[in-house]
């Protein structure tokens, strides 16, 4: 009697979690307004919807401008969202994980309208990366100065994400493109995380004479953040799962392929986090905020709060499928869903950009 007893609690029990983590309750939708929802007794606001596999965000004031991989730029201002025409000087690569990518308003935007963009194209010598800037005018985004060329890509693995570190260079995150050997090779600008000027030229502080290398190993490194002492953290893809999250110095070797995970060889630096061989999160986008990192887990379909106090981490935000990057702007957390990328399972008006306070998920 007892073993049956056990049995249904247990069955109440897990139905009662499922029903949990479907919960999402939104009300209509009216001009100027957000949808409003509850999951697993978060509170959140939907601040736009029908989005088309959304990448990168940018905020500054109260107007967000977030890529699409097609190859347009929305801009979300007052409940009213505007799909932003792109024109790029290259054809967009249609392959997996590739189109426009990584996006950042330079630090004089509202003066000069200007931006950086991580794009990957295709023409007569083959498929790459690049970085270059992107000038706003009359409501369209039309490619300016190009930075950084010939950034390799592949089938997979084109790495993407752009920020402003403190220092005021430009970051980019590069991966191997499927040829894992690129990402030890010091000639390759595949498999690195990469440290330019606003200009495009590079760093004279820069570890490796003439390179906009700053760090390498890498296999498919995306979000990338620093905190407020300047300490710049990274998370990578890992082979199947060994997903890491590093902190990034300079000239350093992360390893890939010769080690992964908690693998340890002389030279190479072991990461501070991983999913282990048996757990995968697909790290995206990163922020930081009171000694924690939050992360945006595709193939984990979370948001992760990893403690860097305490070396623990959990779920903040699951239930809404792929997430592919996070802001965080004083105590309020946005992400976006990527669940229309041809990976995931597109729910009802998805892709769509999440407001929460970071007080919910305490």
């Amino acid at each position: 009697m007892k073993k049956i007893l056990a049995i249904l609690l247990l069955a109440i029990s897990l139905i009662a979690g499922c029903s949990e983590v479907k919960q999402q309750q939104t009300t209509g939708k009216e001009e100027g307004e957000n949808s409003v929802g509850e999951l697993s007794n978060q509170r959140y606001d939907v601040l736009a919807e029908n989005l088309e596999a959304p990448w990168s965000i940018e905020k500054i004031g109260n107007t967000f401008y977030l890529t699409e991989r097609p190859g347009n730029i929305v801009k979300i201002e007052n409940g009213e969202m505007e799909r932003q025409r792109v024109e790029l000087n290259k054809e967009l690569a249609t392959a997996a994980e590739a189109g426009l990518l990584g996006f950042v308003l330079a630090p004089d935007f509202q003066k000069s309208n200007l931006a950086y963009a991580y794009y990957t194209y295709e023409d007569s010598s083959g498929q790459f990366n690049r970085i270059i800037t992107l000038h706003l005018e009359n409501n369209i985004w039309k490619e300016g100065n190009l930075l950084v060329d010939k950034i390799p890509s592949g089938s997979y693995h084109h790495g993407g994400r752009l920020k402003f570190g403190p220092d005021e260079k430009l970051y980019a995150t590069a991966g191997d493109a499927s040829e894992s050997d690129m990402a030890q090779d010091p000639n390759s600008l595949g498999g690195k995380i990469l440290r330019l000027n606003p200009d495009g030229s590079i760093p004279n502080d820069n570890p490796f004479p003439n390179s906009y290398i700053y760090s390498y190993g890498h296999r498919n490194p995306q979000g990338i953040t620093w905190l407020s002492d300047g300490t710049l953290y990274a998370g990578e893809h890992g082979n199947d799962a060994n997903d890491e999250i590093n902190i990034i110095e300079s000239g350093q070797n992360y390893g890939w392929p010769m080690i992964e995970g908690y693998e340890e060889q002389e030279g190479m630096v072991s990461p501070l986090f991983t999913s282990g061989d048996e757990e995968t999160w697909a790290p995206s986008g990163m922020d930081y905020y009171n000694e924690k990192l939050y992360v945006a887990a595709l193939r984990g379909a979370a948001v992760l709060e990893f403690d860097l106090d305490t070396g623990d981490y959990r779920e903040v935000i699951s239930g809404l499928g792929r997430v592919r990057d996070v802001l965080i702007e004083d105590d309020t957390l946005y992400f976006i869903s990527n669940n229309t990328d041809g990976r995931g399972a597109p729910q009802e008006n998805d892709d769509k950009i999440y407001r929460v306070s970071l007080s919910e998920l305490n």
